[in-house]
């Protein structure tokens, strides 16, 4: 054969042997195939989650990611959080987002958790660290998808009564300055009742149930009926299938308000 098409057949070998395979890319955040609805969890420990880890919590569902510790997008498994390593368990972050998932076919569902364990409303004020931890972790999330829900679960560090009786208006305040700092201001809100089993909870979840009258946009979710851990000195914190279920009951709500809106 003559050099020059001898030359030829070997180059067009060369770029069949070095094209990509004809396979669909992943579904990732990282390749830019899907905007992500943001969803930003925040609160104390029971949205950073404390329930024991088994094997259903560790099952990625294929399009639901979380941003962790690093900022880097990974597939959702428990334990979400990272507040306090030697704790942190299963919490409601992730059945929250595959229900939420399932429920839409074509959404990509990115969970930016932020919540951190033993903080009181106070320290979520604007300017304080968790606040301002929790703005740069979804500023940074947003670039990849919208802001589609603040889930907030907090309360057991506000039930003595003095802190219960300013709880109402003190979340007011809170919420609508980081609704305002996120660029969202109408994105639905999630508030959960602390255990029905903490101690001297009446106050502070009377004072949770006054939310959705008081702030735009914001649904309750019920604790009724969720056991605490029994091995707990202070029952504070809920059991693994009662994690599971507040994040059945958290994604009820937010469905609920967007069939609404």
């Amino acid at each position: 054969m003559h050099p020059a098409p001898l030359r030829a057949l070997l180059a067009c070998l060369l770029l069949v042997n070095l094209a990509p395979a004809q396979t669909p890319p992943a579904l990732s955040p990282a390749n830019g195939l899907a905007s992500m609805k943001i969803f930003l969890l925040i609160g104390q420990s029971n949205m950073a989650g404390r329930g024991k880890v088994e094997s259903g919590d560790q099952t990625p569902h294929p399009r639901v990611w979380v941003l962790n510790k690093e900022l880097a997008w990974v597939p959702a498994v428990d334990p979400l959080h990272f507040d306090r390593p030697e704790r942190i368990g299963t919490g409601l972050g992730k059945t929250f987002g595959a229900v939420i998932a399932d429920a839409n076919p074509d959404a990509v569902i990115g969970l930016v958790p932020a919540a951190f364990g033993g903080s009181a409303l106070d320290e979520w004020a604007p300017g304080r660290t968790h606040y301002v931890n929790a703005v740069a972790r979804a500023k940074e999330a947003l670039k990849r998808g919208q802001l589609a829900g603040i889930l907030w679960h907090q309360g057991e560090s506000d039930r003595a009564p003095d802190q219960a009786a300013t709880y109402a208006d003190r979340f007011k305040k809170f919420i609508t300055q980081l609704r305002a700092d996120l660029g969202a201001p109408d994105v639905p809100v999630i508030v959960g009742e602390i255990g029905r089993f903490c101690p001297n909870e009446g106050p502070v979840n009377a004072a949770l149930r006054s939310l959705p009258a008081l702030v735009p946009h914001c649904a309750l979710v019920s604790s009724d009926g969720l056991p605490g851990r029994p091995e707990e000195p202070e029952v504070l914190h809920f059991e693994s299938p009662g994690f599971r279920e507040l994040g059945r009951r958290y994604a009820q709500a937010w469905r609920e308000m967007n069939i609404q809106r």
